[in-house]
This record gives structure tokens, sequence and C-alpha cells, in this order.
């Protein structure tokens, strides 16, 4: 998955990540190394912080662009 690279041109670090998603370093860590499923609410506020889809943070799509949000 992208998270490692995204945090890392982001400047965050995994605890910065953790207190955000409000979990644990190593729970946020095994999200980056695909040992632990990130929960759905995660994700949404994963794509909005790095301002792209979840499909572009679990690699399902290379197109970086977010769709448009509801309103």
């Amino acid at each position: 998955m992208r998270l490692r690279h995204l945090r890392l041109s982001y400047d965050y670090t995994q605890k910065d990540l953790a207190n955000i998603l409000h979990c644990k370093q190593n729970t946020y860590s095994q999200y980056e190394t695909t040992n632990r499923v990130i929960p759905i609410d995660s994700l949404k506020i994963l794509a909005d912080l790095y301002e792209t889809s979840i499909d572009f943070l679990v690699d399902y799509t290379d197109v970086k662009t977010p769709y448009p949000r509801k309103k």
C-alpha cells in the first residue's frame, strides 16, 4: 500500500498518524505493512488528509485525484 510513501512525503511520523486515527503506533505500523486491515473510517480520514481516494490508498488505482465528495 501507499501509506508509507504518502506519510513520508507529508513529513508525518507513524506516531502522528496513530494520533490522528486514535490508535496505537504499532497498530498504524501494521496498517502500513498490511499485517492488519485498516477500518473504513480510518481510510476515510486518511483519504481526506492526503486529498485522495480510498482506491488510491489501497492500490486499486494509480489516479491520485480524489472523486468528487458528497456535500
